[in-house]
């Protein structure tokens, strides 16, 4: 099980921007590279730790999972998005 210090905001943040998610400004293809979606890859897992079930990447790298909201009250789906790569100029590796 993850401990309280893993979801910690900033131990978070220092372990997703050290993964290498370079994209390829020549590659034709989306993602622009494969290891873009490692990241994802960690969002996903994380989120499945969390106990979200659906959480799930698809074949462009985007992550996707349905939250439940906890009010007996309609209210609107929201909707969080982000983009994840790092540009060519900088790996982020290390």
């Amino acid at each position: 099980m993850i401990s309280e210090y893993d979801f910690s905001v900033a131990n978070r943040f220092l372990k997703y921007v050290t993964v290498d998610t370079q994209s390829d400004p020549n590659a034709s293809c989306f993602p622009s590279t494969e290891k873009q979606k490692d990241l994802s890859r960690i969002l996903v897992d994380e989120l499945q730790q969390m106990g979200i079930a659906d959480a799930h990447l698809d074949e462009h790298g985007y992550v996707y999972a349905t939250i439940p909201g906890n009010s007996d009250k309609q209210v609107p789906v929201i909707c969080f998005c982000s983009h994840v790569d790092t540009a060519p100029d900088c790996s982020g590796t290390g």
